[in-house]
């Protein structure tokens, strides 16, 4: 079975948990790199600008949306890829849309191309995400610092990895926890 999913693990936790029982569940999700924005009148019919995005997303955004299934990786029967995508997202001035996006309606997405793609079969392919200088054992600091992310995000990377059996804790410095893989 394959589930294409653009939003949300929650949604789909217990249904995976329970395909993953019976069939081989394998799921896509697609991490935008490129995001161009169109514009579009209120009947969407003529395009009256198109601009790029200067939002960047990167493969370790897939973390974002593991958080919620991070358990699942370890069964036989799940696998999950990671398209890296360029979208197109088209929007009208209609005020009904997001105050955050001064009251514009998304009106559909897009694929414009993709240009990987990464299947992750076992947490084992989740360590190849992290740069090979980082040093053992590691904390969630030494993380950030390693990959350029906010420490939020590398908390997100941690948890994942961990409920994955993919590092283990191995000690504290202070308060902070020490990993290896």
């Amino acid at each position: 079975m394959v589930e294409i999913q653009t939003r949300n693990f929650s949604a789909i936790r217990g249904k995976l948990q329970e395909l993953v029982q019976k069939y081989k569940v394998h799921v896509l999700h697609p991490v935008t790199i490129e995001k161009w924005v169109v514009q579009v009148d209120k009947k969407g019919t003529e395009i009256i600008s198109r601009r790029k995005s200067p939002s960047r997303g990167n493969l370790l955004d897939l973390f974002e949306e593991m958080v919620r299934i991070p358990e699942l990786i370890n069964h036989p029967n799940f696998t999950i890829e990671f398209p890296l995508i360029r979208e197109e997202e088209v929007r009208c001035k209609d005020g009904k849309g997001s105050k955050r996006r001064k009251r514009e309606s998304i009106k559909d997405r897009r694929l414009i191309d993709v240009i990987e793609s990464k299947v992750f079969t076992c947490n084992q392919d989740f360590l190849s995400i992290l740069p090979p200088t980082l040093p053992q054992p590691f904390s969630t600091k030494c993380l950030a610092t390693a990959l350029n992310l906010p420490l939020y995000r590398c908390r997100q990377i941690t948890y994942c990895l961990r409920k994955m059996d993919a590092i283990v804790v191995v000690g504290k410095r202070g308060n902070e926890l020490l990993y290896e893989w």
